[in-house]
């Protein structure tokens, strides 16, 4: 039996990225079903959206050319798409939500504002392995080197656990151009950081800009920048705790709170079958 794969995005169910995507994976022999918001939703993260009993999720069937793959555009963030496909509104729960391509890096901190890593993450949430696949920019945009790539990376993420993410970084270069896929760190920036232009009476632009910053060797962002793929494993929701409290201390005003960058530990949540 084929393995089955839910492919998601940000930019939309119409980007070319997630089109290649598809398209790759079905030729790798998986099982596809596509789920992506039916309008670009870059930026949402982990949202889920507003929805209700008495306010149901809008969805309408559509196509991708060359592609066998039933195709759902749902009214709502990438997040909300792999929590449907948790749920197997549209197939079976699937064995990776596979999130991309991305049209620019996801990489550093700022990963915790995509709404492509939101997906992955989401998918993590819910119990399944989820894996986000992003571009880097250039003259074109070289969306069968990120598909190639998410294709090898992807046994490795089904030999995984059931909840895991994973973040795909790919420069944005000709496939045999690629030097290889490494293991890396977040950076501490993203690849863009967001300045204020100017303000007016009644709106705020913002722009975005290339960092300046040179980062780490061993950081998605350089490992990227030498012309590697960047593949990072990530946790969230994840509980900070010191040595000093545990689940069921009373909580002591004089005390600070717990946090990861002041060398307390980090774990997991509990997870609870459903």
């Amino acid at each position: 039996m084929k393995q089955r794969i839910v492919v998601t995005n940000d930019d939309g169910v119409s980007s070319p990225g997630i089109h290649v995507l598809a398209q790759e994976l079905e030729q790798a022999g998986y099982a596809v079903t596509v789920i992506a918001p039916d309008h670009d939703a870059s930026g949402t993260g982990t949202s889920l959206g507003s929805y209700s009993a008495s306010r149901p999720i809008r969805f309408k069937r559509t196509a991708i050319d060359s592609l066998k793959a039933e195709v759902f555009a749902v009214a709502g963030p990438p997040a909300l798409c792999s929590l449907l496909a948790s749920y197997e509104a549209f197939c079976p729960m699937p064995d990776v939500v596979v999130s991309g391509i991305n049209a620019g890096m996801n990489a550093g901190r700022s990963v915790v504002h995509s709404g492509t890593v939101g997906a992955a993450l989401a998918a993590q949430n819910f119990g399944m392995r989820g894996l986000a696949v992003s571009v880097g920019s250039g003259k074109k945009w070289h969306w069968k080197t990120a598909a190639n790539v998410a294709v090898q990376v992807i046994p490795a993420i089904l030999r995984g656990p059931d909840r895991s993410a994973t973040n795909l970084n790919v420069p944005g270069i000709p496939l045999d151009q690629l030097k290889g896929i490494r293991w890396s760190h977040l950076a501490e920036f993203g690849s863009v950081k967001a300045t204020v232009k100017r303000v007016t009476d009644t709106d705020i632009h913002l722009e975005n800009r290339r960092n300046d910053f040179v980062p780490d060797w061993n950081t998605d962002l350089a490992t990227t920048q030498a012309g590697m793929a960047a593949i990072t494993s990530l946790q969230g929701p994840s509980e900070v705790w010191n040595s000093a409290v545990d689940a069921g201390s009373a909580f002591d005003d004089d005390n600070r709170v717990h946090g990861a960058l002041a060398g307390d530990n980090v774990f997991p949540p509990l997870v609870y079958r459903r």
